[in-house]
């Protein structure tokens, strides 16, 4: 079940502010000049359990004429219709304004849950301000100062209640796994599904963004039975202008979250960029399962370490995460398209591995004796014990006496031993370090 988090509001309350202190990150561009937000912004986050996709919107205005202001009014539309929670946030300096009330009377529209957010609240006195909000009728307002982090505690206590659990215990029944198939527009997501079905299911044409909807096929062929979900290019920010686009761009993230595994297509004919990374590395850290696959591979002119010298290339681009399966293939002439559905197969029972914990030790703990971490300041970090935790996800419990001693380098050097001696190829893992009880 994915979380999406939509931040709302007119300008200049301190959106881009919440959102880069609920996603510990600085993101988005915050300024005192309102309508700085104009592009999405979007960040993961997560609470007591809970993670969340959070989304920085821009101010909304109404009755505006400017054309930035009129696609950002249609795009905190889309927000609101597409967020499973909504963060309405106010200033509590201001105090309610009429561009405030504009935005109640779309929320009071919606049946999403909303959680008032008065932010500016730096000192004391201002907290009796924010008693002005009750008026609006949508109950206590959150007291925050999103410069400072104060507040924000009790706001995403609250947040949490309303989303659903994301690290639960894994469940026993069987389920149909999710394909994603996910790219930048136009590298023939839709003629692979198409391709695999052998027939013109979805639309497709040379022009970028024809798929403005994530389609869901069930496909149960060649012993495979899969839902394949065809989502619509994610591009650049900057290039997402059309209200409609903004709406596939959400959907598609809606998509990746709720998939098992994303097939990631790449265009043999162009470069890997940025946006290519942006997409790879968010299906990364939604702990997805992962299967590269380079299409249009024919149309490339190949010499003898052609694949080679592109694979290499790739995965130096994906790092730190290299450990995925990247297969060439062209959705046009169907060259190893059956290939990806057995290694999408494959990625998800990997994602399912159980390790015992007796095996765990066994064979971990020797490695972790030849090669123990580094001391810090004559403290010796020491892990005595592993266990895989109960989630959906590969995650790992290392107990140690000094947890906070271990390094970012040593994590992933452990990392790197687990996947040479568990396959876990194209799936995400987690190493968590307790302190021994």
């Amino acid at each position: 079940m994915s979380n999406i988090v939509a931040i709302v509001g007119r300008p200049n309350v301190g959106k881009s502010t919440l959102f880069n202190r609920l996603t510990e990150s600085r993101k988005a561009i915050v300024d005192e000049t309102a309508g700085v937000t104009r592009d999405r912004h979007y960040g993961k986050a997560d609470w007591n359990g809970k993670e969340f996709t959070l989304i920085d919107t821009g101010g909304y205005i109404s009755g505006s004429e400017d054309v930035f202001e009129d696609e950002i009014r249609k795009q905190v539309t889309i927000a609101i219709s597409e967020a499973d929670v909504l963060l309405f946030v106010v200033d509590v300096v201001e105090g309610i304004t009429p561009m405030d009330d504009e935005v109640v009377k779309m929320l009071r529209r919606t049946k999403k849950k909303v959680l008032l957010v008065a932010n500016k609240v730096d000192n004391n006195e201002r907290i009796s301000h924010a008693s002005e909000f009750y008026g609006f009728g949508l109950g206590e307002p959150y007291t925050v100062s999103s410069v400072s982090g104060a507040g924000t505690g009790d706001l995403l206590d609250a947040l949490a209640e309303c989303l659903e659990k994301t690290d639960e215990a894994i469940e026993e029944e069987v389920k149909i796994p999710k394909l994603a198939i996910v790219g930048r527009p136009n590298v023939g997501k839709s003629s692979l599904i198409n391709a695999l079905l052998d027939e013109e299911r979805n639309m497709v044409t040379p022009i970028a963004g024809t798929t403005r909807d994530a389609l869901h096929t069930n496909y149960n062929r060649f012993g495979h039975h899969f839902i394949l979900i065809d989502t619509a290019g994610l591009r650049k920010k900057a290039k997402v202008k059309e209200d409609i686009e903004f709406y596939s761009v959400m959907r598609t993230i809606k998509a990746l979250e709720e998939c098992d595994v994303c097939l990631f297509m790449l265009d043999a004919t162009q470069s890997f960029d940025s946006q290519d990374k942006s997409i790879f590395h968010l299906a990364e850290k939604n702990r997805k399962g992962i299967v590269v696959l380079v299409n249009k591979w024919d149309l490339v002119e190949k010499e003898t370490q052609t694949q080679k010298e592109y694979e290499d290339k790739l995965r130096e681009e994906l790092a730190p995460f290299r450990d995925v399966p990247i297969l060439f293939v062209s959705a046009l002439t169907k060259q190893r398209i059956l290939k990806a559905l057995d290694l999408a197969k494959e990625v998800y029972e990997n994602k399912q591995r159980r390790i015992s914990t007796r095996k765990l030790n066994d064979i971990m703990i020797p490695i972790i004796e030849v090669q123990p971490p580094q001391s810090v300041k004559g403290k010796h970090p020491k892990i005595k014990f592993i266990t895989q935790l109960p989630t959906k996800n590969p995650n790992f419990a290392l107990f140690c006496n000094l947890p906070q001693y271990i390094n970012e380098n040593y994590a992933r050097f452990l990392e790197k031993k687990f996947r040479e001696n568990f396959n876990f190829t194209g799936v995400p893992i987690e190493l968590i370090f307790k302190q021994n009880t």
